[in-house]
């Protein structure tokens, strides 16, 4: 089963210029534990160093941020797209 993650232009630097990256993964939570050992410098950009996501970080399955489904828990089914969406601000 694959799935597509959406990489944002700001964090692309951490995956060698990447807008998407596939993987194989049953879910959120496993989709970030294989971008830890695949992508690195993205995970430590996504997760703090507990595995959490950061708080100015969402992420979202298809249209739905994974805080209203199951959290990291939430399952993934082939096609879906993980977008990673780090809050903006400015001034």
């Amino acid at each position: 089963m694959t799935v597509t993650i959406h990489v944002p232009g700001v964090l692309r630097a951490c995956c060698a210029g990447a807008s998407e990256i596939i993987l194989s993964t049953p879910s959120v939570r496993n989709a970030l534990e294989q971008l830890e050992r695949s992508q690195p410098a993205l995970y430590r950009s996504v997760c703090d160093e507990t595995g959490a996501v950061r708080r100015h970080v969402n992420l979202f399955v298809n249209t739905s941020d994974v805080r209203d489904l199951d959290g990291l828990d939430t399952a993934l089914v082939p096609g879906d797209m993980v977008t990673i969406l780090p809050a903006v601000s400015g001034g």
